[in-house]
């Protein structure tokens, strides 16, 4: 068993190196929350996502340490914005935490711990259907307006995708020891 965790640790240490998100088989994309950080206090989750495209059969991956976080999903806006912890979807405690986004809508997490929640260690993700075309987000910082690029959409980010995983579980096969 802790051949499996020092595997996915890897996993984990080489989608962060490769800037917190990578494509895998059938254009799947692994979102690390937070990325070389992960979900912690010192960083600033809530504006990660912004330029990011979140899908329908992607992933998000939170790391964090267990011994000091836990994760609440959060039913609604109201929630997520009131840090209302109280009655949660769902809550996440290993400290690496693989969550398939399977629906289209918006996702909310929020830090166990209100004081986090209440300084910002909270995050609300907004699931596109599959086919959506690539809309580059705008962000809005005062009186200025820019546009944040897409992402790659050539077969290139497909073929080191594939590479990666395929490394990730050679890998994955000599620390194991399958």
């Amino acid at each position: 068993m802790a051949g499996l965790k020092m595997a996915i640790l890897a996993l984990v240490i080489i989608s962060v190196s490769l800037g917190g998100k990578w494509v895998g088989v059938g254009a799947q994309v692994h979102h690390v929350v937070g990325g070389d950080r992960g979900w912690d206090r010192s960083s600033d989750v809530s504006s990660w996502p912004s330029d990011r495209i979140f899908r329908i059969g992607d992933k998000i991956w939170f790391t964090y340490s267990a011994a000091q976080e836990s994760i609440a999903e959060l039913k609604s806006k109201e929630e997520y914005e009131s840090c209302d912890i109280s009655n949660p979807i769902k809550m996440y405690t290993d400290g690496l935490d693989s969550i398939s986004l399977d629906e289209e809508g918006i996702r909310y997490f929020a830090s166990n711990n209100l004081e986090s929640c209440k300084n910002g260690l909270k995050l609300h993700v907004e699931v596109q259907p599959e086919g959506a075309p690539e809309i580059p987000k705008v962000s809005r910082s005062g009186s200025s307006v820019s546009a944040v690029a897409a992402g790659p959409t050539s077969g290139s980010a497909h073929l080191i995708g594939s590479f990666v995983f395929l490394a990730v579980g050679f890998l994955c096969y000599i620390i194991v020891g399958v």
